[in-house]
């Protein structure tokens, strides 16, 4: 066998892993839109960039027919292979989403690595002790009565960390649904983009007045959530940029 056709054997296996990896993340933890507005598409380059031609040039590099201590050579390319899979893997699953948190008049994107340990330990809800392992999740995010808790989260929020990553003062969205649908805005005030909002009204079959909508603060790339004007439940995310 030609080092070519070896490092093509060898590419063809890479891509066909690499592959099932995202479709298992894009599934997962990563559901359109959120995957972009996450920055999922810059780690995913990245890792699949990384695995999928780093085994493959090594082996054209390296390989020869009949090579004294070639399938030792192989094995240790497909460890290192697999070691930067993982690694690749862990990284986008503490960036992954995993709470869309309303938080007084918009949502925020919040990742696993946004979440503090500490601030797990305090959490009370058993929903809320854990970041989900699958898709995101709808909450929101309450300030509390206490004075000094409150003073607390005003303080942090000044280098980032506000409100929506304390999962301590996390709520089932259902609690705060009516107070969505009362800080959402009308559709007529969004000048970008109206092939999104109309393809989206038409396919749905709701009228302008049945949605609202409010903003999604996210890693990446702001967007906006649609609401139901009345109920306020949560029915599409776009990547319409709301300010």
């Amino acid at each position: 066998m030609s080092r070519w056709k070896a490092s093509a054997i060898h590419l063809l296996l890479s891509a066909t892993i690499a592959v099932a990896v995202v479709a298992f993340m894009l599934t997962l933890w990563y559901p359109w839109p959120l995957f972009e507005a996450a920055g999922g598409s810059e780690l995913i380059l990245i890792l699949v960039g990384v695995d999928v031609t780093l085994g493959p040039l090594i082996t054209l590099i390296i390989f020869k027919a009949g090579k004294k201590g070639l399938r030792f050579d192989l094995t240790v390319i497909a460890l290192l292979q697999l070691g930067a899979l993982a690694y690749g893997v862990h990284t986008l699953y503490l960036a992954r989403p995993v709470y869309l948190v309303f938080t007084l008049d918009r949502f925020d994107l919040v990742t696993a690595k946004d979440l503090d340990p500490k601030d797990l330990a305090e959490v009370t809800r058993e929903e809320f002790r854990r970041p989900p392992l699958g898709r995101p999740r709808y909450v929101a995010a309450v300030f509390p009565g206490d004075p000094a808790k409150k003073a607390r989260i005003l303080e942090t929020s000044v280098v980032g960390k506000d409100l929506q990553m304390y999962p301590q003062y996390y709520v089932p969205y259902s609690e705060q649904a009516q107070s969505a649908a009362r800080a959402a805005k009308s559709l007529s005030i969004l000048k970008r983009n109206p092939e999104a909002i109309n393809g989206y009204l038409s396919s749905s079959g709701r009228s302008q007045d049945a949605v609202r909508f409010l903003p999604l603060s996210a890693p990446s790339k702001d967007g906006i959530v649609l609401l139901d004007a009345v109920s306020g439940e949560p029915l599409q995310i776009l990547l319409i940029n709301p300010w």
